[in-house]
């Protein structure tokens, strides 16, 4: 049986979630922390949706950042919590939001420092994931977590759902008031989706720099 499903975002990887995922573990729940990598929108759905339907009752589903996207597929989840996740709707693309708003604003959004590599996948700039993905998490766990960091193909940016879940499913949508990965106007838009908002004074991973306030808002969510 699973209670949580925790689902990490681009560039990201399960490992990244080790801390929370063994917060969660001590209160005696049980996780799973499913690699998305190099997976298809749909393979990531059908991947989450295998381990729902192998659950005696359904799980909570928890989706940071790129995530958020696969949380918001999902059919079955007992609820979906978005941890500054990006919530798509039918059609919409992660590049299409971006021109959108900055045709809106007439500047482009400021977002992650990034370069392709050999290979053509898109890498970070470490000094930049510092402090934009990870602003309020200590030197030592920032360090780790950027040396996880993983490139990702360009398409990521053509990513659209073809069905969406989070219309019928309970949501809790985490914004961090310090984000600066995402561009607030999104993240807004993204959080007015969903049921419930919370705010709290994180960057973008608060389940790094805040990992018992996370665990505490999951077992709130399955009480």
């Amino acid at each position: 049986m699973t209670d949580v499903i925790l689902l990490h975002g681009s560039w990201h990887q399960p490992a990244h979630f080790d801390e929370l995922a063994g917060l969660l573990r001590s209160r005696a729940l049980s996780v799973e922390v499913p690699d998305l990598y190099e997976l298809t929108l749909d393979e990531s759905t059908a991947l989450v949706e295998k381990i729902i339907t192998a659950s005696a009752r359904p799980p909570l589903v928890v989706g940071h950042s790129f995530g958020g996207v696969v949380a918001g597929t999902v059919r079955g989840a007992r609820g979906q919590i978005f941890l500054a996740g990006w919530l798509l709707d039918v059609g919409e693309t992660p590049a299409q939001l971006l021109a959108a708003l900055a045709e809106e604003t007439g500047t482009p959004p400021e977002g992650l420092a990034m370069a392709p590599d050999a290979n053509g996948r898109l890498a970070l700039d470490p000094a930049d994931a510092r402090l934009k993905l990870y602003g309020d998490v200590d030197d030592a766990k920032a360090a780790e977590a950027i040396a996880l960091l993983r490139p990702e193909p360009p398409a990521i940016f053509g990513t659209t759902p073809t069905r969406v879940t989070w219309h019928t499913t309970p949501t809790t949508y985490v914004v961090g008031s310090e984000d600066r990965a995402t561009p607030a106007q999104l993240i807004q838009r993204f959080a007015a989706r969903c049921a419930t908002v919370e705010t709290w004074p994180t960057s973008h991973t608060p389940y790094l720099s805040r990992p018992t306030e996370v665990a505490d808002l999951i077992q709130r969510h399955l009480s």
